[in-house]
This record gives C-alpha cells, structure tokens and sequence, in this order.
C-alpha cells in the first residue's frame, strides 16, 4: 500500500491525465459509491490531491474512478450489515430489540457514520402501504399523536435529568408498541406522518444511549439510532429531521474525535435543511458545521458558519413553536457559541456569549443549565479568574445533583483535574471534595 503522499502524487496525475480538479473528482466518486453527486466537498477531494488527507473509507471507489493501480486496495463493503440495508422497519425494529435483550454493540466507527449519507430507500412508504397483512393493526392520527406525545415526555425527563433517565423506556415503547404500527395498515400520508413521528423517537434512544455512556457499546448504539433515525426521516420526506438526525450523527463524530467525518456531515446537514423557513433549526444546522469545523482547525468555515449561524438566530421569533428544532433556543445557540469562540481562542467572547446563555436568556432545562455554569468555569480558569471559576463551579456541583449524564460526569471530572493545581486554597480543595459526592 503506498504511503499518503504516495497515494497524493497518483491521485494527481490520474486527475491530471483526465483534466479533472477537485471538483470533478468529488462528483465522480460520490456517483461511484452511489451517493449525491455533491455527497462529498470539493475541499475533501482536494486535500486527497495534496496529501492533506488520505481518502480511508472513499479509498475503493477512488481506485475506481481513477482506475489506479495500488495491488491491495480492496473493493468496497457495505458498512452495515444487509439486513440494515434491505428495509428501514425491520432494521429499527431490530436494532431496538437487540437493545432490549442487551446484545453488545460494535463501536462506533467513522465509516458507520458516513454510510448514513447513502440513499434512503424513498419507495419504503408506499411498499409497506401494499404489504400490510390482513390482521395488521389500523394505524391513523391517533397512533402518530400518540408517539409524538410519548416523545415529548421522554424527551422532557431527559434534558432535565440526563439520557441514563428512563432510555429503557424509550426503547421498549419503540418494540412494543410503535413496531406494531409500523408494520401496521395505513395510508401513505399517514404513514410519512408515522415515520417521522418514529424517527423523533428513535433519535432519543440514540440521543440517551450517548448521554448515558461513553464506552464503546453506548456510542454504538447511538450512532445505529442516530443513522436509522435519519433513515425515517428521509423515507418520510422530512427535511428538517433528517437535518437533525444527521446533526446528531455529526456531533457525535465531534465527540469521538472523527473531524473530518464530522465536518461533512454537517455539510450534509446544512444542505438538507438550506431551504427550511426555520430559522432556528438553520441556526441549529449552521452552528454545528461552524463547531465540527473548529474543531478541525478550520477558522475560515468556522467563522463563516458561525456568522451564518447568529444571523438566522436573530431572525428566530419569539416563541419555540412545535418544530423539532424549536428547542434550540437564543440561550442554546449563545452556549453552543461561547464554546465555539472558546476553542478558536477568544476567550473573552466566549465568556460573553455563555454568560448571556445564563443570565439574559436562561435555559429551562437543568441538565444544560450544568453544563453551560462547568463551561463557563473552565473559560474563567483559562482567564485567569480564579474567584469567577470557583464560584461558578460551586453553582455547578449544586446544579448536577441527581443527574445521569455522560457529559455532566465528563465535567465534574474534568473540574476536579484542573483543580488539582489548587489544592493548597482552600476553597477549591472543598469543591472537589464537594464534587466527589457527585461520583458516588
């Protein structure tokens, strides 16, 4: 196998025979691996031409385009199992069951991730409204209410007390009593409408099993949600919640430290939900691109998509309304900024925005309001407010009490290890022993 620039300097001849440029090249072997034409950016293609990047999971299908000779690349694999591939139903269903009886899970990978990006079966609703059985359940407004009703309560108990609250039931409701309607009789709208009521909830599950844990089983579950929840989505014509689901697939690969994945997934967000009259979920969208871009060092994009991301913001009315995205609140956009602006270095920005998350808008739920006050302590610290960190983490240990988030535990330790520098003050050896309940 050549090396990277190896692999860079065939890249660039086999274009150069062709006449090709990053562009062309993007277009070719997205259409290769049976995706979008713009599936993937030019940014990418051009950074496999100057050996940037390598193009690990696109590796197959630019051997193909580009007919280059490299004696061991493999063809490519599918990168989930065919049975996840044939029918979205049966697959979620699947999934969920497995979840219910505790099978291990494969860790979540880059590749997996991506795959999310292949064509959505489109023809799925109208299948399913062909090949019900006879004694299927009739499935009508009141079933699609019904989940969207069980969602927002499962939802509400989770962004107050963490994913680890309750995610059993999110998953049992899926098994045993959404799986009968999905396998139910209906028409196509109502179907459309079951399927993005379901993708709703299956992005919960993904969203508990991530904020549960972060071992490898946890994230995988979630990244198999997260992708069928996407899945749902598309199949039920739904910009907005495919938009989101892929949101939280990038995330995710933010989390994991996938950066280049999760820059084009975003990209991928933006661009299903570029057309939405919603300004909030394109805020929503556009502040994730600027994070995954940020995080990949990229200040130029982060800039941009930040910029874009306060300006639809400020286009937001007033009052939430019923969208998915409508979450996604003044106060949550100025956290997920303080963090963005903290990361490329303006920390005095930074404090600003996250003071302005606490203090002018508030947050409503208790699970976010932690995570914002352990932030806005870690920027204090990186200041040089020694006073303004202790303070503000003292209002974080009191608000974390009793709640089951990956993230808030994260934090709790993270505020610990950087107070291990203090420990002959006095006040921040008594938070981290105060902290430490938290860890029992």
């Amino acid at each position: 196998m050549p090396t990277k620039q190896e692999l860079a300097k065939l890249i660039r001849e086999a274009c150069e025979e062709r006449g090709w440029g990053p562009t062309k090249l993007a277009r070719e072997v997205s259409i290769a691996a049976g995706r979008p034409p713009n599936a993937i950016e030019r940014q990418y293609a051009r950074r496999w031409m100057s050996g940037e990047r390598s193009p690990t999971y696109w590796l197959p299908h630019v051997v193909k385009v580009l007919d280059l000779d490299l004696g061991t690349a493999k063809a490519p694999q599918p990168a989930v199992p065919e049975a996840e591939v044939t029918d979205t139903v049966a697959s979620v269903i699947q999934l969920g069951r497995s979840d219910v009886d505790r099978r291990n899970f494969l860790a979540a990978t880059s590749g997996y991730a991506l795959s999310a990006l292949a064509l959505p079966d489109l023809d799925s609703i109208t299948r399913h409204t062909k090949t019900a059985q006879s004694g299927a359940v009739r499935v009508g407004a009141g079933e699609v209410a019904a989940v969207k009703q069980m969602v927002k309560a499962l939802g509400d108990s989770a962004a107050e007390l963490g994913g680890g609250h309750a995610r059993h039931l999110a998953v049992r409701y899926l098994t045993e009593d959404v799986a009968s309607w999905l396998n139910g009789k209906y028409t196509e709208a109502t179907g459309r409408q079951l399927f993005a009521a379901t993708s709703q909830l299956v992005h919960l599950a993904g969203w508990m099993a991530q904020d549960e844990g972060d071992d490898p089983e946890h994230q995988g579950r979630a990244q198999q949600y997260y992708a069928h929840a996407y899945r749902l989505a598309a199949e039920a014509h739904d910009p907005e919640l495919s938009a989101t689901a892929l949101r939280g697939l990038a995330v995710q690969a933010i989390d994991l430290g996938f950066r280049a994945e999760a820059v084009q997934l975003s990209e991928a967000c933006v661009r299903y939900g570029k057309d939405l009259d919603n300004a909030r979920a394109v805020a929503y969208y556009e502040a994730t691109l600027a994070n995954a871009a940020a995080q990949d060092d990229d200040r130029r994009l982060a800039t941009r998509h930040l910029a874009l991301s306060e300006s639809a913001i400020g286009r937001s009315p007033a009052t939430a309304g019923e969208s998915w995205a409508a979450h996604y609140s003044p106060g949550r956009w100025a956290h997920e900024s303080g963090m963005i602006l903290a990361r490329l270095g303006d920390l005095d920005a930074a404090e600003e925005h996250l003071r302005l998350a606490l203090d002018i808008h508030g947050l409503d739920r208790r699970r976010t309001r932690a995570i914002v006050l352990a932030d806005l302590g870690g920027v204090r610290l990186r200041q040089g407010d020694m006073d303004g960190a202790l303070a503000t983490w003292d209002d974080f240990v009191d608000c974390a009490e009793g709640i089951r988030s990956v993230k808030v535990h994260k934090a709790v330790n993270d505020m610990r290890t950087r107070l291990n520098r203090f420990r002959a003050m006095p006040g921040a050896e008594r938070l981290r022993q105060k902290a430490a309940q938290l860890l029992i």
